[in-house]
């Protein structure tokens, strides 16, 4: 019987340790990733660029699939991590006037966000028409600001899901490289103050009294409830959007004030722009590199034209400029509430648009894919 014992721990522990020895190539990818993505970050931030971190961490996974030739995604845990740790920062911004100021202009706000997706859809006709490939993967490509939504859905309505996933990552790419940068140079802002007041104190509310450790507990806690509730209620963005309500609800309903260090707000940058670099495959890309150059120049028209409705925006409600033109760029919900946290503008009321438009957009994309499909159809 004792021999037996024996035999099963020795059988145990030789099967832990083969396991453990399986596991060693992907964790040394893994470092490296991390390593080129906090290096190029780094770099970014010593350059004062806007959202430094989330560009740079993109950036520098873009260089590492591109050198390795095809794409090495982390797991998902780190891009789920990254959106919780924004979604905390977010939460501590949120206010009840955000939801007057929203709800005051509901009409302006549902009228731009239909305009901005009727225009994505003609800039997804426009690439069908104008590369060659299907007309249901050109309109798919283009439904703006729902990338993991509609990537694992693609082939169900009837598109080529690899290129699609293709082309929803890069315009993601080209929408969180181009807004922040271009934010940054037309709204110059010292990124220094920024840093330490729209994160350190506006973003994160006043000192704690908690001890930091039990404040780090109560944000843990936030995230793993927020994760798996998302995930169990089927919420769009699940880990930045269940992370989201928990965090509003804990911090509203707390007596204490609790802090979201800046440290943490930047691990979120990196894990989310790390995790969209590596997913970009340079080989689909070079077969499509047709409809890759025509979606490179919808993307900026687009772009411009989204910036263009944001203004209009501005024009009519009076809300100020840098955040009716974040809350209608097409696609980068973290990306562009990052950028509106270190430039100034009202973080909560560009999520409220970037969420109003994802949700319209999840719920409307498909439907409004077929009903162009059908009238495309009969016009032939």
């Amino acid at each position: 019987m004792i021999y037996k014992i024996r035999f099963l721990q020795r059988y145990d522990f030789e099967e832990w340790q083969q396991q453990l020895i399986s596991y060693i190539p992907q964790l040394q990818i893994i470092a490296s990733q991390l390593a080129l993505g906090i290096f190029v970050g780094f770099v970014f931030k010593w350059l004062q660029i806007p959202v430094g971190w989330l560009l740079g961490s993109m950036i520098g996974g873009i260089v590492y699939s591109a050198i390795q030739g095809n794409p090495q995604p982390l797991p998902k845990f780190f891009i789920t991590l990254g959106k919780a740790f924004i979604a905390l920062a977010t939460a501590a911004r949120f206010s009840w006037d955000t939801i007057n100021v929203a709800a005051t202009y509901a009409v302006p706000l549902l009228l731009c966000v239909f305009i901005s997706g009727i225009l994505s859809l003609f800039h997804g006709y426009l690439l069908s028409r104008w590369s060659g490939i299907d007309k249901v993967t050109g309109l798919v490509a283009f439904i703006p600001g729902a990338a993991s939504s509609i990537v694992p859905i693609a082939e169900e309505m009837g598109a080529d899901a690899v290129a699609v996933a293709v082309f929803q990552y890069l315009r993601l790419l080209l929408v969180v490289l181009l807004i922040p940068s271009a934010a940054g140079f037309f709204f110059p802002v010292d990124l220094n103050d920024s840093i330490s007041t729209a994160i350190a104190t506006t973003a994160v509310t006043n000192s704690s009294s908690f001890p930091m450790w039990l404040n780090l507990i109560v944000l843990a806690g936030c995230c793993v409830v927020g994760v798996w509730g998302g995930n169990r209620l089927g919420l769009p963005a699940s880990g930045f959007l269940g992370t989201f309500l928990i965090g509003l609800a804990v911090f509203w309903s707390c007596p204490y004030d609790l802090v979201v260090p800046q440290w943490l707000f930047a691990t979120g940058l990196l894990c989310v722009g790390l995790s969209i670099g590596v997913k970009f495959d340079i080989k689909t890309a070079n077969k499509l590199l047709k409809a890759v150059l025509i979606e490179i120049v919808l993307v900026i028209s687009l772009i411009l034209l989204c910036l263009g409705v944001g203004y209009e925006f501005h024009a009519f409600t009076h809300v100020d400029t840098i955040t009716s033109l974040l809350g209608f760029t097409p696609g980068g919900l973290e990306a562009m509430v990052a950028t509106v946290m270190q430039l100034g503008g009202d973080t909560g009321l560009v999520l409220a648009m970037q969420l109003t438009r994802m949700l319209i957009i999840i719920a409307l994309g498909p439907w409004l894919v077929n009903l162009a499909m059908k009238a495309a159809s009969s016009e032939q």
